[in-house]
């Protein structure tokens, strides 16, 4: 669609301007431009800029089509327009962390809005979508308008580029999805009567880039694919303009002037595919006008036509000197060329620059790679392969893909006889089935790597064994046991001067320590956080800092929590540690839950599963929170959660991820008054808890077996609200869990009180927006003879087709206008906390994860007054 022709986009280009004006008057903001291949994304974003190119700096990089995409790849092709010295960073391999914050840096420091577009993001290697979270994490502090477009039909659930998106900050973002063509833009475009050009209209479905296509074949009828078009147009070039063509199109995005002098004998035919707009010419370098094109021609060369093509791309690309062509591209042409020794050449290069630039996904698809020549390895070659394949899939939570890898490795090892490295591999397959929940799995074997290598040498493998079974242990809440193998880990760690097994037996000996109240456990375990830091242990580091915020949350020290939740997070997002990421979100999401955010816990268990990548472990507190928020909201599908998150809880025999669920379940039996059917289930569960000394556990389980007439005896090791409640003081215990920020647990005590402490529970109720409990209250009120205690919903909140009260339909319906909850809080004379609250409450009735679906909802089912009829405007979720 060219310049001329550009219909129907005249609201996009406003959008954009608007959000360009907003820039200028302070903070960054993200324009996602969307929709699917050949409509028009490319032809927007290039009048747009040549709109503003006299007033703003322009930084304008792509993603490619690579059969494994080359990390940073946009930051490649826009670091020679950049201030700072972009170049000399990739040229080095600087440290990611140095990289991100030089873009950063230059954003900051622009003198005007800058306009920085990365195309085609659902091409991007895995360090491009973690410069995108950390760029649109700190937007607002540049003076850039950073626009992103990607083919909205190809990021479904699972595509990485998917959650990436979803952790943009919503404030600053704009969403401009293309829409297709209407049948008179059609007919304008061809230039035709309506009646003439709906046949074109009906078979392109109004796509710009086919309505091209089909108008530039010059043929009589309308052909009837992208494919079809785009060959009739290339058979009426000359045969010296159609190698030209054959020659580009193996070239995913683009391919150099020099390259194309060199593969080619004559360029007689360039300015014929120029001319006929098949090609274009940028910056040295000649592409395709669009990447539909570009597969169309490559797909119809022959087989043996495109391994010779790629052969002799590769063949001058090798000529050049180091670093001028990305490896990855060189891993492309070999692979294509079905050369298996370059391939295993160039494909191990470029894993190793892929991991040195914290892109493990790509590294992961380079190894993989390998793989198909895998044969011709000797068989040492062959394990080892297997083995980092294992550990770059291990880091991008692929863990299933991780087993199969070290199995893999583990019987080559075995075959060779190579008892270390076998040790070493059993060793790991224990870690990992620890990750997919299989504990028998992981504790097997454990115990035979340590079995195995205890018969060898006293070296760093024996250590890491040792470390190993600490681990399980202390995931299991066995203290002594975990401390037993942990200290034999130390004192064969320092032995050997290992820093790395040293910080990881410190962690689990801390965390066994904290598990049962002994504070004794901070010491070791902020050793080790310091060691890994120190050292750049990325992954101990990352578990340092999870099992310090867990153990904080355990012991209700949510100011200890809050600061490693914030780094630790931080940490993990900078350093594409996706497990260890979505673990603390999910804990996060507990923290909040318990601390009455109940927006941002939700917000919390649907980044973790939501995501492509969350695996059990990650899952399990997720869902606990998840089924908690439900229960006490009242929301539909509760049950059906309770049982998903006792069953995962259960396979994994750990306490930790039992209890919670258990506990969920009793909740929803007691809002229901049928607490007494859970008796057996929380007696099992306590008792497990009481063996094994967890005081938190003792003290959730042993309250709610104690409302269900359980409990013979107060708990020895009860944590102290819980213990105040037992024992009749439910002041105490109110005041202990308002002290705490606990407002769950607060209305829960003053239950037990009189007639005052139950309007203040009702207060707490209906400010988290729970309406079971609010019922449970509204009960307990009558009981005591309180009088002109309503009975039920108002007759408006009955009348309302999603039973949102009259307040919940006002909030919503400023929500609906564009207004944030400190906005509606000004209007309304009220606090924020209490609008979020309310919208939160809002949100669970229509089991919507976010306030625009929230909106949606309503609207759909009737629950809010239309847009129109208020005077407001509804933009319609996308």
């Amino acid at each position: 669609m060219t310049h001329q022709n550009l219909l129907e986009r005249q609201s996009c280009l406003d959008a954009l301007d608007e959000t360009l004006r907003a820039v200028a008057r302070g903070g960054g903001r993200i324009s996602l431009v969307s929709g699917e291949a050949g409509i028009g994304k490319t032809s927007l974003l290039e009048r747009f800029v040549a709109m503003h190119t006299a007033d703003h700096e322009i930084l304008w990089g792509g993603c490619d089509a690579l059969f494994t995409p080359a990390p940073l790849a946009p930051l490649h092709d826009i670091a020679g327009r950049m201030r700072h010295s972009m170049e000399d960073l990739l040229l080095r391999d600087a440290p990611r962390p140095l990289v991100f914050s030089t873009v950063l840096d230059e954003l900051r420091e622009a003198p005007a809005p800058v306009i920085l577009i990365f195309e085609d993001v659902h091409w991007a290697d895995e360090a491009t979508l973690d410069l995108i979270k950390y760029l649109g994490r700190r937007i607002q502090q540049t003076c850039a308008l950073f626009i992103l477009s990607y083919r909205d039909d190809e990021v479904r659930t699972g595509h990485p580029l998917w959650s990436v998106l979803g952790d943009l900050p919503t404030r600053q973002v704009r969403r401009l999805p293309l829409l297709p063509l209407s049948e008179q833009a059609v007919a304008q475009l061809a230039e035709q009567s309506p009646d003439a050009a709906r046949d074109l209209y009906l078979i392109t479905g109004g796509n710009p880039f086919f309505v091209t296509e089909a108008l530039a074949s010059g043929t009589a009828g309308v052909p009837n694919t992208v494919r079809d078009a785009v060959l009739t147009r290339a058979a009426r070039l000359s045969p010296n303009a159609r190698v030209i063509l054959d020659v580009v199109a193996i070239a995913p995005s683009r391919l150099e002037r020099w390259a194309l002098d060199t593969l080619v004998p004559t360029l007689a035919g360039f300015d014929e595919c120029v001319e006929a707009g098949m090609l274009r010419l940028d910056d040295a370098a000649v592409a395709f006008r669009h990447e539909l094109a570009r597969q169309a021609i490559e797909v119809a060369l022959s087989q043996e036509r495109a391994r010779s093509l790629h052969h002799q791309a590769l063949d001058a690309l090798m000529g050049q000197s180091e670093h001028a062509v990305p490896t990855a591209r060189l891993v492309h042409h070999a692979l294509h060329a079905g050369d298996g020794a370059l391939t295993l050449r160039f494909a191990q290069v470029a894993a190793e620059q892929a991991t040195e630039q914290g892109a493990h996904r790509e590294a992961a698809a380079h190894y993989q790679t390998m793989l198909r020549f895998a044969n011709s390895l000797r068989l040492e070659e062959r394990a080892n392969l297997y083995e980092r394949l294992a550990y770059e899939r291990y880091l991008t939570n692929q863990i299933e893909g991780a087993v199969a890898a070290r199995k893999e490795a583990l019987e080559i090892w075995r075959l060779v006889g190579v008892s270390e490295k076998v040790g070493h591999n059993l060793r790991w397959l224990s870690r990992l089935s620890w990750f997919l929940g299989k504990e028998a799995d992981a504790v097997r074997y454990g115990d035979q790597a340590v079995a195995l290598l205890e018969t060898i040498r006293r070296g760093s493998e024996l250590a890491w064994a040792y470390s190993n079974r600490a681990q399980l242990y202390m995931l299991a809440e066995q203290r002594a046991e975990a401390e037993k193998w942990g200290e034999r880990a130390i004192t064969l760690a320092e032995e050997l001067g290992d820093d790395e097994v040293l910080a990881h037996a410190l962690n689990n000996v801390g965390a066994a320590l904290l598990n049962v109240n002994d504070a004794r456990g901070w010491e070791p375990l902020e050793r080790s956080l310091e060691l890994a830091l120190k050292h750049e242990y990325e992954e101990h580091a990352a578990r340092a800092y999870t099992n310090l915020a867990c153990a904080a949350i355990s012991l209700y020290d949510y100011a200890r929590a809050a600061v490693y939740l914030q780094d630790g997070i931080t940490y993990c997002v900078d350093r594409d540690l996706d497990s260890w990421r979505l673990y603390m979100t999910a804990w996060r999401a507990r923290f909040r839950l318990e601390q009455g955010d109940w927006a941002g816990a939700e917000d919390d268990t649907a980044l973790v599963l939501d995501s492509y990548t969350s695996n059990a472990v990650s899952r399990l507190p997720a869902l606990a929170v998840r089924a908690f928020l439900r229960v006490r909201r009242g929301d539909p599908g509760a049950e059906t959660l309770l049982q998903e998150a006792l069953d995962l809880a259960l396979e994994t025999d750990e306490l930790q991820r039992i209890a919670p669920a258990v506990a969920a379940r009793a909740e929803a039996a007691w809002l229901h008054g049928e607490l007494v059917s859970r008796k057996d289930e929380l007696q099992r569960t306590f008792d497990l808890a009481v063996e094994r000394r967890y005081p938190r556990t003792q003290g959730e389980l042993g309250y709610w077996l104690w409302r269900a007439g359980g409990l013979d005896s107060l708990p020895a090791e009860c944590d102290a609200p819980y213990a105040l409640q037992i024992a009749g003081d439910w002041r105490g215990a109110a005041e202990a869990w308002g002290t705490l920020g606990c407002p769950w647990e607060r209305a829960l005590a003053l239950l037990d009180g009189d007639a005052s402490a139950l309007q203040e529970t009702l207060e707490i109720a209906r400010s988290l927006g729970t309406y079971p409990l609010t019922q449970v209250i509204l009960q307990q009120l009558r009981k005591q003879g309180v009088r002109g205690v309503p009975r039920g919903p108002r007759p408006s909140t009955q009348r309302n087709p999603a039973g949102l009260t009259n307040r919940e339909v006002e909030l919503l319906a400023l929500v609906a206008d564009g207004l944030s909850n400190t906005e509606i809080a000004a209007r309304l004379s009220i606090s924020a906390k209490t609008v979020d609250h309310h919208v939160s409450a809002a949100m669970g009735k229509l089991n919507a994860r976010s306030r625009a679906q929230a909106v949606a909802s309503a609207y759909r089912l009737g629950a809010l007054t239309p847009a129109t009829e208020r005077g407001a405007k509804i933009e319609p979720e996308r």
